[in-house]
């Protein structure tokens, strides 16, 4: 916005320089008295007119409103008349209704110059307009009244309306005490505000339309406040929704519903429960008269899920509900508003082996559960999923009684045995022990792959425990029943290091079972008092000793054809009797890397 108050003309710029009386006369300098009558006449006239147009000028300073009168009106302007040695102009445009404007009427205008560029006098009828009205604006503001106003349009932090032609800021925090929603709906209604900043210099006007709302419900407010008891119930409208919770209007104050006092049951976020303008029933859960501040509560107006739920859900009932939350031990299950339950992992099928919940369940689903518990003093319940079904266990004894024989696919490999699946849902563990007949194995990965069909022999069957022990080795002939005819004491057979240890060695002997040969009896195929025997070597061996029930067969390596005599059997019977290795310590090594749990999951 233009300036509107240029520096004014004062009669110190207007005065010209006073008469010397030393004066140049016929190219001399000569006294003002020692000039003819007639030049002395003309000298002083010319003083009066100098005078005379420096008194005009101080009478029309610039930048001030004068009163003039229209002579002549053209095309382009309009001729007026204040009183000056020449006329103004100004331009016809600035008449806003230039249909009711005749010579001879009286106008106020702007003196924007006394002469300008071309030695004319400047006139503005808009500038004195503004002036008038910026006057009267000032006047609204000293008295803090209230001014009509047009919104005209947005901006970026609110809003451009038009006060008495004059254009002013409306911020956006400013337009109402609720929060607006649809700021576009508000262009072009007509509002009252108050000027609440003008800047004179730059001509700007900050104006409110929420200190004038704000100032009608100051009385209402201090009655609420004064009248204000916790436990009392109001009627509210939310006014603003935040992530923590809800303002609500209470008929001129602010109550603040958090978002744990909304609904018994869980709440996201409040715009699940509460919608803007929503009208609303409270309660007053606390009031800090110091600070002002009310909290207020939705749930407390609404019946507690736990009263009577023993009697609404009685333990055996079949329920549906809604997942809201997964731990690594189970899912949660809301049954209604405020009443949850607990699905442990343990009690979500009969038959798959769940790692975790989520392999089953997600968050949002709906679900059929059983109530097995509820605790009402811990506000606990206990549900079921797999309830729901028939226990597949119930019927399985019969059809995996022990000595039966069935197909099944490796599941999976632990370092005590292998899962085998015997149907949909159904495992048996096959424990390490039972895998092979011939061999001590240290890991069912030696044996067995993920995946593969094998046939097995139940075992044994505990419902109670819901386990199922299976057989690999018992699916095939004994072989120890010709291992006993085959190695007796005294033969003579070769084997294959298959692993070398401090006490002996592991060969494998022909019919691929296993047999020990301890330390000392390796001395035969030994140099120079260091063992010389490795993995992959083939040695000739005799049997000293055969275990069937404990399926062992100690072996005494042969020295090479032209060696040491065979072993005599009085130093046979020393090793098996108690001198060197016993039996006990062949116990010791052959068990190595095959202890293991009992067969269980």
């Amino acid at each position: 916005m233009s300036e509107l108050n240029p520096t004014s003309v004062t009669e110190e710029t207007v005065t010209p320089p006073a008469y010397q009386d030393d004066v140049l006369f016929k190219g001399r300098k000569v006294k003002r008295e020692e000039l003819p009558e007639e030049r002395q006449k003309m000298t002083q006239e010319a003083q009066d007119l100098a005078n005379l147009y420096a008194k005009l000028v101080m009478e029309y300073r610039e930048g001030e409103i004068v009163q003039g009168k229209i002579v002549s009106i053209s095309d382009k302007e309009v001729s007026i008349d204040i009183g000056f040695k020449s006329e103004g102009t100004v331009a016809r445009d600035e008449f806003a209704n230039l249909a009711d404007v005749k010579i001879g009427d009286d106008v106020e205008v702007f003196l924007d110059r006394v002469e300008d560029h071309s030695g004319q006098l400047s006139l503005s009828k808009r500038k004195a307009d503004f002036m008038k009205t910026w006057e009267r604006i000032q006047s609204i503001f000293d008295n803090a009244e209230i001014v009509t106003g047009t919104i005209l349009r947005r901006i970026k932090g609110g809003f451009v309306a038009n006060i008495m032609t004059v254009e002013a800021f409306l911020p956006g925090s400013q337009i109402d005490v609720h929060p607006v929603r649809d700021f576009d709906a508000l262009v072009g209604r007509d509002m009252e505000f108050r000027i609440v900043k003008l800047n004179d210099a730059r001509k700007n006007i900050v104006v409110s339309r929420k200190v004038i709302i704000e100032e009608s419900l100051k009385g209402v407010r201090e009655k609420i406040l004064a009248e204000l008891q916790v436990g009392d119930v109001m009627e509210g409208t939310a006014k603003n929704i935040t992530d923590f919770g809800v303002f609500v209007d209470l008929g001129g104050v602010d109550g603040l519903l958090h978002i744990t006092d909304l609904s018994w049951g869980r709440v996201s976020h409040p715009s699940e429960v509460v919608q803007l303008d929503q009208k609303l029933t409270v309660k007053v859960l606390d009031y800090d008269r110091e600070r002002q501040r009310i909290s207020v509560g939705l749930k407390q107006l609404q019946p507690h899920p736990w009263d009577g739920v023993d009697e609404k859900y009685p333990v055996g009932a079949k329920v549906r509900g809604k997942v809201v939350s997964i731990a690594r031990y189970g899912a949660f299950v809301e049954i209604e508003k405020g009443l949850e339950g607990l699905v442990h992992i343990s009690e979500m099928s009969w038959t798959q082996h769940v790692k975790h919940p989520s392999a089953l369940l997600s968050v949002g689903d709906e679900v059929e559960v059983v109530i097995l518990n509820i605790d009402k003093e811990g506000r606990k319940i206990s549900l079921g999923m797999k309830q729901i079904e028939p226990d597949p266990w119930e019927n399985l004894e019969m059809k995996y009684a022990p000595g039966s024989r069935h197909a099944g696919k490796v599941r999976d490999l632990v370092p005590f045995g292998a899962f085998v699946e015997l149907e949909d849902g159904i495992d048996g563990l096959v424990h390490i022990s039972d895998l092979s007949w011939t061999k001590r194995v240290r890991h069912p990965g030696e044996i067995l792959q993920k995946g593969e069909e094998v046939e097995v022999i139940v075992l044994g069957f505990d419902r109670s425990e819901r386990r199922i022990a299976l057989g690999l080795k018992q699916a095939q002939v004994n072989p120890w029943d010709e291992f006993e005819t085959l190695y007796v004491v005294g033969a003579q057979t070769t084997g294959t290091v298959t692993r070398v240890m401090d006490k002996g060695v592991i060969v494998e002997l022909p019919r691929e079972v296993e047999g020990f040969v301890p330390a000392s009896q390796l001395k035969r195929i030994t140099k120079g008092g260091k063992q010389s025997v490795n993995v992959g070597d083939e040695i000739a061996l005799e049997v000293i000793e055969f275990d069937r029930e404990n399926k062992k067969i100690i072996l005494a390596a042969q020295a090479p054809e032209g060696g040491e005599e065979e072993l005599d059997q009085e130093t046979r019977e020393k090793y098996i009797v108690g001198e060197g290795e016993t039996s006990s310590d062949i116990d010791d090594v052959s068990d190595v890397d095959s202890e293991a749990p009992p067969a269980t999951e």
